[in-house]
């Protein structure tokens, strides 16, 4: 049982979900860090000075200045403004996944396609099979020629 457990987790496909999965929770406090601390501070500046982690609605009828002020009063409080930093976390994480799978589905390579068996006849447009010499639709003569202008 060790042994199948040493294969499963040292298989490439595991080690790579575990990297991502690293990478992913880093790049997450990263996206976080800059939502809070550099994009939403000149947000709240421009929209009078608004301070979105303060951003609350007490739901006990009590008055308080600060959310911190709520949570230690025990009171119930509808945190709008976190919420916003959120959403705007999401969609800058959702427009950084966009980008990178933007970027992988440009760079595979595109199969080839496999070698063409047949070729247009130069005059009356059928199809014909590459090594013919003459069209079986027209009869004209090919030559060896893969496509283009008739041969004289």
């Amino acid at each position: 049982m060790f042994k199948e457990f040493k294969e499963f987790a040292v298989r490439g496909n595991v080690l790579d979900l575990a990297v991502g999965i690293v990478i992913g929770a880093a790049f997450g406090k990263i996206v976080t860090s800059l939502v809070n601390d550099i994009l939403m501070p000149p947000i709240g500046l421009v929209l009078g000075r608004v301070d979105f982690k303060e951003m609350f609605v007490s739901l006990s009828g009590v008055s308080f200045r600060t959310l911190a002020e709520a949570k230690a009063a025990g009171a119930p409080t509808l945190n709008y403004g976190t919420f916003l930093n959120t959403v705007l976390e999401f969609i800058i994480v959702a427009f950084a996944i966009f980008l990178v799978v933007r970027t992988a589905n440009r760079m595979r390579t595109q199969p080839q396609p496999p070698d063409p068996t047949m070729r247009e006849c130069p005059f009356c447009r059928m199809g014909v099979p590459i090594k013919a010499t003459r069209c079986p639709h027209c009869t004209s003569e090919l030559g060896s020629q893969v496509s283009g202008a008739p041969s004289r």
